[in-house]
């Protein structure tokens, strides 16, 4: 097995997460989930894309101009493989957003990188969520 991340998705602030749903609607992104209400996160597909919206925090420095979010079947291998090559890695979080962990890294131009464990029992768990709040959604 090659040790590697993929699956990236550009990860913008967003100071109202719903305005920018509403945007990229205009451009024909779709959203596919949320967490939260109001959202303190939204990701939208498109043909061969996706974005991610993360809540921007007042009163927070200001965020890097990127944040890149990306997936790996076997996070601790990746990390293993990146401390290897010098980069300085955090250690493997488990946030209630991601309890199969995550690891955070910058490149070398200051942008920061989130790489999350993301196998086939995480897939799953997603599918059924989505389908459930598919099955709960008020018809209209």
């Amino acid at each position: 097995m090659t040790v590697k991340a993929g699956y990236s998705t550009p990860m913008l602030h967003a100071a109202d997460i719903p305005r920018s749903i509403r945007f990229y609607e205009l451009l024909g992104f779709e959203l596919i989930d949320t967490e939260g209400e109001p959202p303190g996160w939204a990701r939208m597909h498109c043909e061969g894309g996706a974005l991610m919206f993360l809540a921007a925090e007042p009163g927070h420095a200001a965020p890097p101009a990127l944040m890149l979010v990306m997936y790996t079947p076997d996070l601790p291998a990746l990390r293993e493989h990146l401390l290897a090559a010098g980069v300085k890695v955090s250690d493997i979080k488990r946030p209630p957003y991601m309890p199969s962990g995550e690891i955070n890294f910058r490149d070398p131009d200051g942008n920061f990188l989130n790489v999350c464990h993301w196998g086939k029992p995480e897939q799953e768990a997603w599918e059924k969520r989505l389908a459930e709040k598919k099955k709960a959604a008020p018809k209209i």
